[in-house]
Parts: structure tokens; sequence; C-alpha cells
């Protein structure tokens, strides 16, 4: 109710304002942001502002579209146009092309109407454009999310011609920018290399981010991006934009710097081998784009974004998360019913919510022994799991943990039971060799029938075995061989219309199994978006758990995502580094554990242990609280990061030592978000048992201002080491 009220409250800010000199506008506003949309005299519309929030109404009578008039009007028409056809007097890249069935290449679209209306958080506004030359319409939408400086935008195309039209692009949104100077922050990637940070400067022409891996789509480059307007981009200053798309399979994000220096932004689906042929009367829907323009460097837009993402986007984004024990690191494929009964008493004896059973449980005429065959025949293998995931989920219940199961319904081994009865449902070409990745294919989610099979994987599991209480979901290869036999003449749809088949499998799951928690895995974090996590409670950041490297894979996913939605698991990667060192890293984001506890000594037990209840006691500030980043990896040899309750009453501290320098100088921490005029005492947690704390300030109470001004020495000299603060209001 009270996101509706704000919303009626805001309605008028994003609606139609037409002055005396009949000039249409069209405001699009958060609380800290506007996009001014306006129709210009030759009917077509164009953005003539995007930035801090405008105070005063009156002063969108004074914006202009045409931001470099000339003498020559057909000359100032060109550029800023809102969604830029092909064929047009524009030089620069469109947003969408359409060829029509006459052969003509050319779109140029005239506003017709728009409305506005309140949704959950904010208003949505519909503009609808229309070529003046053919019936084709485009239908732009876009949210506000008032609160939380937050729009998500989306574009609609249909027609009524005659006979299909063909798609050669279709971008979900164009933004523009006219500064000195613009800095891409990109986020490259590689299995155990995710969410690498790197900043260019954007000069004159284009710059693209893609991928054209199909699935396992952000394997390289992830869906993600920050531009430093007129400077790079800072973590406390500057203004920034950072946006993402919604989409789990090929993206681009075109960013092209004109002639005069003004810069557009087009991000959407990649349309490389993508030529979509459009019925008439079938809708064109593109994915959403997600972007907050912050005037306060990235710490701000990421906590807009995280905070916009519990509420509205990421499936049971106010709910809480399971804790986990998770057999992979621990047997891999070599176990059976006995072993992963132990090792739920462990999990137990652990003190996490639930064991998970990984890879290598299916199969019988070709039994999952490695990652050769078995991928598509989900049943269990009997010799090695007699009683069947029955006997698991039972013998879990008698543990007092709950079970969870890994699946990776997506893929089929040529080497398999339904490959040999369904080798159509699989993507490849039909005349030449195949290439594996990984020994596997990828199931063909563009055939409705294929779609049912996928989906019938999960139901079947969950119908027989109630219990299950969670899925880790893994995609483990891109699409290899690159032909739907199902699509046949119209290969062109294959990417697009494969990525929907997976959402319309996620959505039936969602739709009858609302309660199931689910990992989105994708050989790490190569599956990232924010489509996909409607659907899924959280997503795995990399098989790479060497606490050193997480540091910088999870600051890179901070950006963009909260911790709730960040799992981190706490292996036998990098033996350099103590258990506590391992654990304190994993501990700022979901909480999971993958090694077997026979490994720990006596004390390392009694440590994770409590540090398990220290997270559990403390995830609604972790999970559900303010983050801010504080000290970043990129910039010294050392970590740190502090997330505030909602009251400001407790706050936690992470601070990590990487590899300090021989005698490097030494900073104290400046917390940020907690209250100035509260008092703080200072806990150090997670220490080792018999362990004493170093941190000078330890037991001591502070205010709240001298914790932001002055700080907390937490930093040493010693290679891996941690301190995890437990900051409480004594007020």
């Amino acid at each position: 109710m009270k996101h509706f009220m704000i919303t009626v409250a805001f309605i008028l800010f994003a609606t139609i304002t037409v002055n005396s000199m009949d000039k249409k506008i069209i405001r699009i506003s958060t609380e800290r942001t506007d996009l001014v949309l306006q129709v210009a005299e030759n009917g077509r519309l164009y953005q003539s502002y995007l930035g801090e929030r405008l105070l005063n109404d009156a002063d969108l009578d004074e914006l202009d579209w045409s931001i470099h008039p000339a003498s020559d009007a057909s000359v100032s028409r060109r550029g800023w146009e809102v969604y830029s056809g092909s064929g047009n007097e524009d030089f620069f890249e469109p947003a969408v092309a359409i060829t029509h069935n006459d052969g003509n290449p050319s779109t140029w679209l005239y506003y017709v109407s728009s409305s506005s209306h309140p949704v959950d958080g904010g208003v949505q506004t519909d503009i609808v454009l229309r070529d003046d030359k053919y019936p084709v319409n485009v239908t732009l939408h876009y949210v506000a999310y008032v609160k939380e400086n937050v729009i998500k935008t989306w574009s609609e195309i249909s027609h009524q011609e005659k006979k299909p039209v063909t798609l050669s692009a279709y971008a979900s949104t164009m933004l523009y920018f006219s500064r000195p100077s613009y800095y891409l922050t990109e986020f490259s990637s590689d299995w155990a290399k995710e969410a690498q940070m790197s900043t260019q400067q954007l000069l004159f022409g284009k710059k693209v981010i893609d991928t054209k891996l199909g699935s396992r789509a952000a394997m390289h480059t992830h869906p993600f991006f920050i531009v430093g307007l007129e400077q790079p981009a800072c973590e406390r200053q500057g203004e920034v934009l950072m946006g993402t798309l919604g989409w789990t399979g090929n993206f681009r994000f075109t960013f092209e710097v004109d002639n005069v220096g003004n810069l557009r932004i087009i991000p959407g689906i990649n349309p490389t081998a993508s030529e979509y042929t459009l019925k008439r009367g079938e809708v064109f829907v593109t994915p959403e784009f997600i972007f907050t323009l912050s005037s306060e460097g990235t710490g701000k837009g990421s906590r807009d974004l995280q905070e916009w993402a519990r509420k509205y986007q990421l499936k049971d984004g106010n709910g809480s998360r399971l804790t986990l024990l998770n057999n992979w690191e621990n047997t891999g494929f070599d176990f059976n019913q006995e072993i992963l009964t132990e090792l739920m008493k462990e999990a137990k004896d652990l003190g996490v919510d639930m064991f998970l059973l990984d890879d290598g449980w299916f199969g019988n005429k070709y039994p999952r022994k490695d990652d050769k065959a078995g991928l598509g025949d989900w049943e269990v293998t009997h010799d090695k799991l007699p009683g069947g995931i029955h006997a698991l989920t039972d013998a879990a219940r008698e543990a007092g943990v709950k079970f969870g199961l890994w699946i990776e319904p997506e893929m089929v081994n040529p080497k398999s039971e339904l490959f040999e009865k369904h080798p159509d449902w699989a993507i490849h070409y039909p005349n030449r060799d195949v290439y594996y990745y990984r020994n596997q294919l990828v199931l063909d989610l563009s055939n409705p029938v294929v779609q049912d099979y996928v989906y019938g994987v999960v139901d079947n599991l969950l119908k027989e075995n109630p219990d299950i209480a969670y899925f880790k979901w893994d995609c483990n290869s891109p699409i290899t061989n690159i032909y739907s036999p199902y699509l046949k003449s119209e290969q062109g749809r294959l990417y697009i219309d494969h990525v929907r088949g997976v959402y319309n499998v996620l959505k039936r799951v969602k739709e009858n199994y609302p309660e199931v928690p689910m990992m989105l895995c994708s050989g790490g974090g190569a599956r990232c978006d924010y489509e996909a996590l409607k659907y899924f409670t959280e997503f795995w950041c990399s098989d790479n758990t060497d606490p050193v490297e997480r540091i910088y894979i999870q600051w890179g996913f901070s950006h963009f995502f909260p911790a709730k939605a960040m799992c981190a698991h706490v292996t036998s990667w990098n033996k350099n580094a103590s258990i506590k060192f391992r654990t304190d890293v994993a501990s700022m984001c979901k909480l999971g554990f993958d090694l077997g506890l026979k490994e720990l000594t006596a004390d390392e037990l009694l440590y994770c242990q409590t540090a398990v209840a220290n997270w559990k006691r403390l995830s609604p500030v972790i999970l559900d609280g303010t983050q801010y980043r504080l000290v970043s990896p990129y910039e010294s040899n050392h970590m740190a990061v502090n997330y505030v309750s909602t009251d400001s009453k407790k706050a936690v501290l992470f601070a990590y030592d990487i590899h300090p320098r021989f005698q490097e100088k030494l900073m104290p921490v400046k917390l940020q978000g907690i209250d100035p005029y509260k008092h703080y005492k200072v806990e150090e947690i997670n220490l080792m048992p018999n362990g004493k704390s170093v941190l000078a300030g330890n037991g001591k109470v502070f205010s709240g201002d001298y914790l932001m001004k002055v700080g907390l020495h937490v930093f040493g000299f010693n290679s891996m080491q941690s301190h995890v603060i437990e900051l409480t209001s004594v007020e």
C-alpha cells in the first residue's frame, strides 16, 4: 500500500505536458533522475534530457532535443531520436532495422500516443510509435522506480504487413549523453575469472561488448556496465550510469561517440546470426534494460540497484536464504548412499540448514561416472543410490537438515538414452562433424516438446520427492553446432527462441513450485542477469573459490547484485589460506560450504561452527542491510566492506589483508552508513578458538561520527588475514 501511494504521488511527473507552444513533453522521473522525451515538429520522438532531477517544472519548456542545431533543418534532426530506425537521416547506429515485404529496409517512427499508470514501486509509461509508410508499431515501455532511482525500459515491435518482415536490429532502448568525456568500466570474464573490472575512455567510434555463446552466454563478458561521465567511475563521487540487461542469451552493448562528441548507448539482444522473421500480428518483446544514474558514484548506484532488486526483481527478494554443505569438492562423482548419509550428519554438525547433492547421481544404461555420459537420463543410478532420492530426503530429515539437488536439465550427453531416442531434440548440424563442449550438447528449447521434457525433469522429481528443498540448476555448455532441427528454415530465430523457451520452463516451475529456492549456475558465473533472477533466489558467482580470487569476483558482482543473490562457499581451494580467511571471505555473501569436515582440525571445525552461527544471527544485516564498499582490492592490497541494518542499530565490517607490501602504510578504515549520533560497541567476532582480538578498539564504544570520520585500524601486514567486526548500538 505504501509503495502504491508513492507511485500515485509521482504519476504527475510521468505524464505528457503540453505547454503554450504545443510542445509535447513526456517526463519519466524518479526522486533523483529525470528522463525527458519530446515530440518535435516533425512528429518524431527525441530525448531532450537525461540527468539529475529538475526541481522546477517550468524548466522543462526550456529543454531542446536539438542539442546541436544547424541551418539545414534536415541536419538538425539527426541524433537523439529515442528509437531511431535504419534508413532514416541519422548517420549512426540505429535501434531497430526492419526489411519490409517490398524489400525496403527503412523505418521512420512517428509519435502516436502515450499513457502512464502506477505499478508496484513506481510509474509505468507506455509510448506508441508508428511508421508513416508501413503498418509497423513500436511501443516503448518505461518503469520508473521512484525511491530506488532505477528505471527499467523495454520495447515491443509488431506489424500488420501481409507477409513476415525481417528484423535485423531490435534494441531495448537508446540513451544519449553530451559530456566532455566518457569512461567505460566493463566486466570481462572466463571460467574461474568472473567479473574482472577494467576501465577505458570512450573516444570517437564504436565500442561493442557482446556475446555469441547462446547459453552459458556470459562466460566471457557479463551483461552489465558502468559509464563514468566526465571522469572514470569512482565509488563515492562523480556521475555514473550503471546499466544491466535482463537477458540470459546473446547480448550486445554498443557505445558510439559521434563526430561532435555525443555518446549513444544501445543495449539489447545481439542480432548476430539472428535475423528474426516476424510474422504478422506477432509481438517481438525485447529484454528489459535496467539502469540507474547516480551523482554520488558507483557506491550509491549499487545500493539503489541492490535495494530495487530485493524489492521487485529477485525471486523471494525479501526472504531468508539457506546455508548449505555441498559434496562436490569433497567426493566428486565418487559417492554412494552411505557416504551421503554421513555427509548429511556433518552438515548438521556444522550447523548449516541443508545438504546439497551435486552432479553424479543419475543414469543407469549410461551411469554418470564422469562428465562424458548420463546427461538427459534423470533417473537415480540404482547401484549407487539403491533407495533413490526418497531415501536421501529421509536421511536428511533424520539428520535434521534439508535436502537439495543438482540438475542440468537443458543439456544432453550423446552417450545417453535420451539422445538415442531423440537426437533431433539437440541443437546440432545435420551434415557436419559434431563439436562437443564438455562432452555435451544443448537441448533445443525453441521446440515446445523439449520445453515440456525439461519442465518434466523438475516436475517429476518434486512430485516423486516433495521433500526436495532446493535445486542447483547448472548450464555448463554454450550452444555449439548451431542448428535447430525444429526451426528448420527459420534458423535466425534460434538464439532468441531458445532463450524464450528457457523462460517458458522457468515460469512453469515458479508457478507450480513457488516456494522452492533455486541457485542459478552456469559453469560458474556465466548466468547472472535480472531476467533469470526472477526465477532464481541466488546465483553461483564462480567455480573459483580461492578466497583471494573471490575477493575480486565478489567485489565486481556487488556493483549490480545484493549479497543475498551471490553464493559464496568455503572450500579447499588455496589451502595456504587459513580456514578463517576462507570462511570470512565467503561470509560477506550467501554462505555455504563445500569441503569434507574430516579434513579440519578440532579447532577449525569449532571455528566454522561459530562462524555459521554468527552468520545466521547477522544475516538480516548482511543480506538485507545496506552495503558500503570501503576499500577496493583494485586500488590497494586490502579490501573492506560494511553492511548496516535498516534501523542503523547493527553493522558488520569485513576487512581483508590480501598481500600487503613490506611495512606499507596502513590507513584506518572509515565506516559508512551508520548513524553519526548513535554510539556503537565494537566487537571482533569469528575468532579462532582461544584466539584473542588484536583490534585496538575491540570492546570499546565509539560514536558513529567517530567511526565514519576517524575509523578503525583493522588492516595488518600479514597475507591472507581477515577481521569480522560486529557493531551494536548501545542506545
